[in-house]
């Protein structure tokens, strides 16, 4: 074999045995997984929460949900710095930098802080209620399931039950401001009642009771609606002035609606120069236990006895 076939063979051998070497050798993953777990200020992991992270450097960014035990996975992550944010609804929010090399396998355990205004999740408030079942005073944050007697166990298990009482709470707050609202046309409209007897036909003040009547009406339907369309939360104890005030519902409930039936009577009767009789006879009477009952109801939910 001449020196030229040699040297032609050699490099051809060569070549082949770098082009082996190169399949041959195990390929390098050089992208990096975070993983962890989302839990709460107490340690308890937390379900469904979410959670996303961006690169510090390209500004790129994933999201995603953890599952069922608080778990996250990212994987196919380039080296680098992140910025890792995480929020559940009703448990808090948090944040994280975390960095990561090349090819690494990084755990990472992320913890909840409280929303701004908000209690720990286990630090709720155990003041009892001043007023309302489940609206309580005003220097209290957040209302709590232990003032309805829950043990402290049940409360921190089911926050199901404790959004129920958040919505609970929201509408009898609106339903005692539109009871306090209501008592400005309700004076009003008894006040007028003194000077409505008279025979005359459309007389000013008449119509005035009339209408300050209506505005009663309806404004008492808004209230009523409020207490009505709350949420119940099981195992709740009516008692003290609570219980009053819902006796006294049962009072001025079908008084505001047979008021207005027995004024339309006696407003025809009284226009038509004629002396109340029949029914109409009882609208006085109705009107006045139905306001007087009203205000009992009021008080007893807004005074501390």
């Amino acid at each position: 074999m001449s020196t030229k076939a040699a040297k032609f063979v050699f490099r051809i051998a060569l070549v082949l045995g770098l082009v082996l070497s190169a399949t041959l050798l195990p390929a390098q993953d050089v992208t990096s997984t975070l993983s962890g777990i989302i839990t709460d200020s107490a340690g308890k992991a937390v379900p469904n929460a979410k959670i996303s992270i961006k690169n510090a450097a390209t500004g790129e960014s994933s999201e995603g949900q953890v599952d069922s035990e608080g778990h996250y996975t990212f994987s196919n992550l380039a080296a680098g710095d992140y910025e890792v944010s995480f929020s559940a609804e009703g448990v808090g929010t948090g944040s994280a930098r975390v960095t990561l090399a090349a090819g690494s396998q990084q755990t990472v355990s992320l913890t909840l802080t409280s929303s701004p205004g908000e209690p720990p999740p286990a630090a709720l408030s155990t003041t009892p209620s001043e007023n309302l079942p489940n609206a309580p005073s005003a220097s209290q944050k957040k209302p709590s399931l232990e003032d309805l007697g829950f043990s402290k166990a049940e409360t921190q298990a089911d926050a199901r039950e404790q959004a129920l009482l958040d919505k609970r709470t929201h509408m009898l707050k609106i339903h005692q401001r539109m009871g306090l609202i209501t008592t400005i046309p309700l004076i009003a409209t008894v006040v007028t009642s003194l000077k409505a007897g008279g025979k005359s036909e459309g007389t000013a003040s008449r119509d005035l009771h009339v209408a300050l009547g209506s505005v009663t009406g309806d404004l008492y339907g808004i209230t009523a609606w409020y207490a009505i369309r709350a949420p119940r939360i099981k195992g709740t104890e009516t008692r003290g002035p609570i219980r009053f005030h819902k006796a006294m519902a049962w009072i001025h409930g079908p008084g505001m609606v047979l008021t207005p039936i027995l004024g339309a009577m006696a407003f025809q009767q009284k226009n038509n120069g004629e002396k109340l009789h029949g029914l109409a006879v009882a609208h006085g009477p109705v009107a006045f236990v139905t306001a007087g009952a009203f205000g009992a109801a009021l008080i007893s939910v807004s005074t501390k006895f």
